[in-house]
Formats: C-alpha cells, structure tokens, sequence
C-alpha cells in the first residue's frame, strides 16, 4: 500500500497524460502522480496521440510550455479537439509568465506552477477531476 495515498484516490480508473519535452519535469509529474492516479508521461504530442487511440484516452493532459512555444498557442485546441474530454493543464515557471497566460486564453484550463511540489499538484489533479481533497478555489495573481 502506498504511503499518504487514499484507496479511493487509488482505485481511480481515470488517466493522465504528461507530455514535456523536459525528462526531468515529466518524471517528476509521473512520480508525483502515479500512486494515486494512473500516469503516462511521453516526450511529444505524437507519442501522445498515439498512446491515446481508442480506449486509453486521458482525463488530464499535463503539457509542457516547451510544446506550446514550438508549435503555438493553437495546440492548445488541437489537444481539446483530440480530446473533448480532458482537462488540459500547463507547466509553467515565473519566466514563462506571457505564454503561460496566452495558452490559459486558448483553452488550457489550469496551471501548475514550478517549483513543482507533490501536495500543490495532488491537490491541483483533485480540483481538476473533482474528487475529494481538492484544494480550494483561490484567485491569485499571475498564472
């Protein structure tokens, strides 16, 4: 059993999809992720798309802003059309402050601020999904 991990959490049959070009940022999310909800993470679109096909569609699509500045804010939509019923969320940094509120205007529905830390992205995937132990809705400043 794992440490800190509600059975309900555990159990959860929805899926997340980590796409970043950064190794390190992906596995991080994935190791963050993986004991409460079942986490895939893959380097490009493509492999995300490919691992999407028919029955393992994702509930939450992790992008990184990587993707976003090479291919432009329109992959944001590109993702919902694929997609209609996940949630998209960005990986953003203070530095990546400009194109992090430009996707949010595409479409994305939320961020995850780095530093990356487990509880504030545990609790960012509850609210996300719905589920119990979400954090509450607070405006803040920035992303």
């Amino acid at each position: 059993m794992q440490i800190g991990v509600e059975t309900s959490k555990a159990v959860d049959q929805r899926r997340i999809f980590v796409v970043d070009e950064d190794e390190i940022t992906r596995a991080a999310l994935q190791f963050m992720l993986h004991d409460e909800i079942e986490t895939h993470e893959l380097g490009s679109l493509e492999e995300a798309y490919e691992k999407g096909r028919d029955w393992l569609l994702p509930d939450v699509f992790i992008l990184g802003l990587s993707i976003v500045a090479a291919r432009g804010v329109t992959v944001i939509g590109e993702i919902a059309g694929r997609y209609p019923a996940a949630r998209i969320l960005i990986v953003a940094g203070k530095e990546d402050e400009e194109l992090g509120l430009a996707a949010l205007r595409a479409g994305a529905h939320g961020a995850l601020m780095k530093p990356l830390r487990i509880e504030p992205v545990r609790q960012k995937i509850d609210t996300i999904l719905g589920r119990a132990g979400a954090a509450p809705l607070v405006q803040l400043g920035g992303l």
